[in-house]
């Protein structure tokens, strides 16, 4: 019960209640008004489905879980609402009226009146149904353009805020490390630069709409053995601290994150769910973290189940809470019965309950949940008659004309060109033969975690809910006067060839061949792309090499067009292929952006965020190799791949030149400068990314052979030139040493000016003078761009 401690005196209303107090003090105040299983209410949530009526959400039935009655726990409180609008079709305007009425019955069947947080997945947009389906966020890292993700971003933000959700289950910040991973859709690439700058900057759009980002997954996911999910993960420290940590730790540091999500994957033998060392070592004394860590859903119950480091339920609540872990999700299982018994028995000390609820409820308090005034009704009801749900059927939109404009934006700038010969753009082709699986599929635009892709699929009866133009069609509307003739010639994953045939007259008979290619994406074996959806190869799924040499045979002019989730070897086309064009689940305007591209109405900007191999098994293998993985003499598989991280062409040429160095020689605490043009020398507009990668010749411990520490993306129109002035500071050069720490080392270093990893186009050698540097996370983690109009 509450008491003079926790009540203001002069208005005899509870302190945790009042917003002009200090986060603290309110936390502090609501803690010691509360009961053991009151504080525990709060670490766990129930997983739930919106109901299609406006209803009161139900619990989830689910394989993973025994039914959960809420009426059994909203006594003492519930900490969470799990996927609410992301577990059944529902209207969006229904689906908030559901989540109104049951934060209503949640907040008053507890003494203090505290709502739920509600979270959603929203790695390719807000998963619910009607919600823009954005590209996916392979697509985010081809853009190099962390200011476009963050404008996106906030608008995925905007509208989980403005039907009553509080959390985002994004972005992933996991490292590529082997491409056959199937949840490769859901990274940035391949560089931690690229990762921690977009992912940045995702987060950082998220919050500004008042919406919790949770990063994930912490830490080393990708990272598995063979490409295969939930694999042991083998790496060793130095590439956890170099390569997978540097995007969480920017994120946190710079996006301003307020949630982490640990990693179900166990690394030497520990797995991120139970280990202290990363999750209050080094992500909390170390790098200062806030907010909450919140557990992979079940990952908990698998430290018993998959891991086999706790003997009971019990143990595996137990530590996790040491290790760090504050919120169990998707629902109550392990911080239920089974830790409130522990706890009784003294076998879980309560200040792990402390400590963690107070985490939980300092993030409930910045977000209104616990302010005298606070309202469930979320902004998009505001005004509305909540009693006739029948009437606000239809009166939410979560893709509205300005949503699907910044989708095909994003799009867009994500559409690479891989390779041309000059067919690209085409010139008002007479007869356009469209052949392959994804010509006339709708959802070939789509990633795993999009609503139609990871929920939609088990609703075949309802309607996918949002536009989803087919490649034909945009072709037909992109090219008016052309005769666009369609086959699909195999199945995306089958080895039926009988269509084949078909698809070859129809290339004979045509001007051009597009041939549409790639993945369909799925949950665990359901799809060739997504979650669980490893592959055991990089060729083509299914008989679609089959096809394409088939089409290459013909002599008509063959444009390789991509929609997957991976990138994927080619086989012959590199060489024989009048052009390819390569998009990553580009989302619901993706079609229009890729048929902008084959006409010359979009200028091709992306630029690969992962490298596309040369040879289907040559994995697994980055461009942040270090020299014994690149080619040699002493193994007859070459990883060389047929298209580097960076590479993209668009319909312009750019040339570089006037490198000047400053001064050649820094101090290891100083700062290294120079300066260079960029022109246009082509005949219309387009946009360079100018990419910095670092080469350290002579190191104390083995390093890549180069890795990318700054971009900047360069706009110039036809025949317009710009100086570029460089600062890199000494801290980007910086490793972790023999002894575990993060050095900065004096010597030669090289300085690549680059198009691409495989494209250097002015090169410094430079060099750092002076003692050995420690440094930590408060590091400098950036290089200085300024551009300047220039005439030479």
């Amino acid at each position: 019960m509450t008491d003079n401690v926790t009540l203001d005196i002069a208005t005899g209303t509870a302190i945790w209640t009042d917003p002009t107090l200090d986060l603290a003090t309110r936390v502090d105040a609501l803690v010691a008004a509360m009961t053991l299983p009151e504080k525990v209410a709060q670490l766990y949530g129930v997983w739930v489905g919106a109901a299609a009526d406006g209803g009161e959400v139900a619990p989830y039935q689910h394989e993973m879980e025994e039914p959960v009655d809420l009426a059994d726990l909203l006594d003492a409180g519930l900490g969470q609402l799990t996927r609410p609008f992301g577990t059944a079709p529902v209207d969006p305007a229904l689906g908030a009226l559901s989540l109104l009425r049951t934060q209503q019955r949640i907040a008053a069947a507890n003494r203090f009146g505290i709502p739920a947080m509600a979270h959603e997945e929203c790695l390719a947009g807000f998963a619910a149904w009607g919600a823009t389906a954005y590209p996916v966020p392979l697509s985010w890292g081809a853009t190099f353009d962390p200011e476009l993700i963050g404008r996106m971003a906030a608008a995925i933000g905007a509208d989980l805020r403005r039907v009553g959700v509080h959390q985002g289950l994004a972005p992933v910040l996991d490292v590529v490390r082997d491409a056959r991973w199937g949840r490769v859709e859901e990274t940035i690439g391949e560089d931690p630069y690229l990762v921690g700058t977009i992912a940045t900057a995702y987060v950082r759009g998220l919050e500004s709409a008042g919406v919790v980002a949770t990063l994930k997954h912490f830490a080393g996911y990708s990272a598995s053995r063979g490409g295969r999910n939930l694999a042991p993960v083998p790496m060793g420290p130095r590439e956890r601290a170099d390569v997978i940590l540097p995007p969480f730790e920017m994120a946190v540091r710079e996006g301003g994150a307020r949630s982490v999500m640990h990693a179900y994957t166990d690394t030497d033998g520990i797995p991120s769910a139970a280990d202290e060392d990363l999750l209050t070592g080094l992500l909390r004394d170390a790098w200062g973290f806030p907010g909450t860590v919140v557990a992979d859903y079940f990952g908990i119950a698998f430290l018993r189940t998959l891991h086999g480091v706790a003997g009971s339920w019990a143990e595996a609540a137990g530590a996790a809470l040491a290790a760090g872990v504050d919120v169990e999700l998707p629902t109550v299982k392990t911080f239920g019965e089974p830790l409130r018994e522990a706890l009784a028995a003294g076998a879980v000390p309560e200040a792990l309950i402390d400590r963690a609820v107070r985490r939980v409820l300092t993030q409930k308090a910045q977000l209104g949940l616990l302010d005298a005034d606070w309202s469930p009704v979320p902004a998009a009801l505001a005004g509305a008659d909540l009693s006739d749900p029948d009437a606000l059927r239809g009166t939410v939109d979560l893709d509205p004309p300005a949503n699907r404009a910044l989708a095909r934006e994003v799009a867009e700038r994500a559409v690479v060109l891989l390779a041309n010969d000059g067919t690209l753009p085409l010139h008002r082709p007479a007869r356009i033969a469209l052949v392959g699986p994804q010509a006339e599929s709708p959802t070939a635009v789509l990633g795993c975690y999009s609503f139609p892709a990871h929920v939609g699929s088990r609703h075949p009866e309802v309607p996918v809910g949002i536009a989803l133009p087919t490649l034909a069609a945009a072709l037909r509307a992109e090219f008016a006067d052309s005769v666009v003739v369609t086959e699909a010639g195999v199945c995306v994953d089958g080895d039926d060839t009988g269509g084949v045939a078909a698809a070859v007259a129809a290339a004979r008979g045509a001007d051009v061949v597009v041939a549409a290619l790639g993945d369909r994406a799925g949950l665990f074996g359901r799809g060739t792309s997504g979650e669980g959806c490893d592959a055991e190869s990089l060729a083509l799924p299914g008989a679609q090499q089959h096809l394409l040499d088939a089409l290459l045979d013909t002599g008509t002019p063959v444009v390789v067009t991509l929609l997957a989730g991976r990138p994927y070897a080619l086989g012959r086309a590199v060489t024989d292929a009048a052009a390819i064009v390569q998009s990553f689940f580009p989302g619901e305007e993706g079609t229009p952006a890729i048929a902008g591209v084959l006409s010359g109405r979009v200028a091709p900007q992306g630029r690969l965020p992962v490298s596309v191999p040369r040879g289907p098994g040559a994995q697994p293998t980055t461009y942040l190799s270090a020299r014994l993985g690149h080619a040699s003499d002493v193994s007859n598989v070459d990883p060389t791949p047929a298209y580097g991280f960076g590479h993209g062409l668009g319909y312009t040429t750019f040339d570089w030149s006037g490198l000047v160095v400053d001064e050649p020689v820094a101090a290891t605490d100083g700062e290294l400068r120079l300066h260079f043009t960029v022109r246009n020398t082509g005949s219309r507009w387009g946009s360079e990314v100018v990419q910095v990668y670092a080469h350290d010749p002579v190191a104390s411990v083995v390093q890549p052979v180069q890795r990318l520490v700054g971009y900047l993306r360069v706009p110039l129109e036809a025949g317009a030139a710009c100086r570029i002035d460089l600062a890199l500071p000494a801290d980007l050069f910086s490793f972790t040493g023999r002894d575990g720490r993060r050095v900065v080392e004096p010597g030669a270093l090289e300085l690549r000016l680059a198009a691409s990893s495989t494209d250097h186009r002015l090169v410094a050698a430079v060099a750092l003078r002076g003692p050995a540097r420690h440094v930590d996370h408060t590091r400098r983690l950036h290089p200085r761009f300024a551009v300047t109009p220039s005439a030479g």
